[in-house]
This record gives structure tokens, C-alpha cells and sequence, in this order.
């Protein structure tokens, strides 16, 4: 059984318990690779604003600088510029997001300032009508917290910085200081708003782990 298929089982043994405006200085890409004769325009549009698109689809999973330059067909260094770009865009504080790169991944996600009204927001959903992948987030932070958001995503194999900010908003997690590796990263655990809404008491009222063996158990959860 794959990590994906023990999470999976874990979620559902835990579902049981609960039936710019542009700034005028910025530099235009397009018209100086044009010129330049480095690109072919396929048609009239501003390539910022299909990146911004282009961002916007991919979403939590987010997208690689060599990804968006093949798929818009320009160098990679052109496309860095637009990255940079849209994120000086977005720094300004008319706008609800903003643009982040981690790892050379990009993605946009929602500023620090929203996160009140969307907890408001979400204050009166109920824990069952949380996503899979929600469910499956929360459980492995139930069972290994503290734990940052790159050993979730090593384990989810998917990318975690949107749902975990979609997790805090809705306060069933929080964060619980940081981990003594590089970087320092946040650790994350589960609030007493998880406790409720799951009606658990302790977090040793989770349901045990599958019976797995010794090494799957080893690669999923250390």
C-alpha cells in the first residue's frame, strides 16, 4: 500500500468519529523580446496577463519558472521578469493576494490581512464538508504534530502552503513555534476547534493506524 492509499485510510477511519495597476517603470517583456526578434507573437496579448491566468489555474500546486517559459515560449530569464513583475503588482496593498515563489515554484496565495474575515468566513462551516485533501492534511498533522509544511508535503506529495492557510483560517490548526532545522520552518499542530468539531476529547482518541508493516509504517510517518 502507497503513502497516498495509507493516508487515504487513515482519513476515513477519522471521518468515522464524526458522521497596480502596473507600476509605469515596469519593464514590458514581451515588446522587448519582440523586437529583439526572440519570440514570434502567436497573437495580440499582454503576457503578463496570461501568466497571471496561467497562475491562477494551476493553484495551490503552483508552477515552475522552466514550465511557464516553455508553455509561453520564451527564455527562461524573460519569464523571471514577468514573475517579478506581477509579484511587485500584487505587493501593492489594493490587492488581496500576492504572487510567492518557494523553491522556484509560483503561486499565488492570499495576505495576511484576509485571514480574519476568512475565518469569519468560515466560522459556521462544519467539519464535514471539508475537502478530501483538507481531511487528508489534517489527519497527518492530528498524528505527527508538531510537524512543518514540507514533511506534510512529502507525505501528501502535493503542495500544502494554500491548504494550511485555508486550514488556519478556519482555526483547525495553528502554528506551534519552529523546527530546529534549516530555515527554521513553522510547525503546525491541531487547535482546540479541531478537538470540537471532531467531538474528541484527546487527540488518543483517534482511531489507531492501519496494521502496516514496520517499513511502510516508517516511510509514511518518519
Amino acid at each position: 500500500m502507497n503513502d497516498f492509499e495509507q493516508i487515504n485510510s487513515i482519513v476515513q477511519k477519522m471521518e468515522d468519529i464524526i458522521e497596480d495597476k502596473k507600476e509605469e517603470e515596469t519593464v514590458t517583456v514581451e515588446e522587448t523580446a519582440v523586437e529583439e526578434g526572440r519570440i514570434e507573437v502567436k497573437q495580440p496579448g499582454n503576457l503578463e496577463a496570461i501568466v497571471e491566468g496561467l497562475l491562477y489555474i494551476v493553484g495551490d500546486d503552483g508552477v515552475k519558472v522552466e514550465q511557464l517559459a516553455n508553455t509561453i515560449e520564451m527564455s527562461i530569464e524573460d519569464t523571471q521578469v514577468i514573475l517579478d513583475n506581477i509579484q511587485r503588482k500584487y505587493a501593492s496593498e489594493i490587492y488581496g493576494i500576492e504572487l510567492v515563489g518557494y523553491g522556484k515554484v509560483y503561486k499565488f496565495i492570499s495576505k495576511n490581512a484576509v485571514y480574519p474575515y476568512a475565518q469569519e468566513l468560515f466560522h459556521t462551516a462544519k467539519s464535514n464538508a471539508l475537502s478530501q485533501s483538507a481531511m487528508e492534511t489534517l489527519a497527518i498533522i492530528a498524528y505527527k504534530q508538531p510537524i512543518t509544511r514540507v514533511e506534510i508535503e512529502e507525505l501528501r506529495g502535493v503542495g500544502a502552503d494554500m491548504m494550511l492557510r485555508k486550514l488556519q483560517a478556519r482555526n483547525l490548526i495553528r502554528e506551534a513555534g519552529r523546527s530546529e532545522a534549516p530555515g527554521r520552518p513553522i510547525l503546525y499542530e491541531v487547535t482546540e476547534e479541531f478537538m470540537d468539531s471532531f467531538k474528541l476529547y484527546t487527540l488518543n482518541e483517534l482511531p489507531d493506524l492501519p496494521e502496516y508493516t514496520s517499513d511502510e509504517t516508517e516511510e509514511l510517518f518518519d
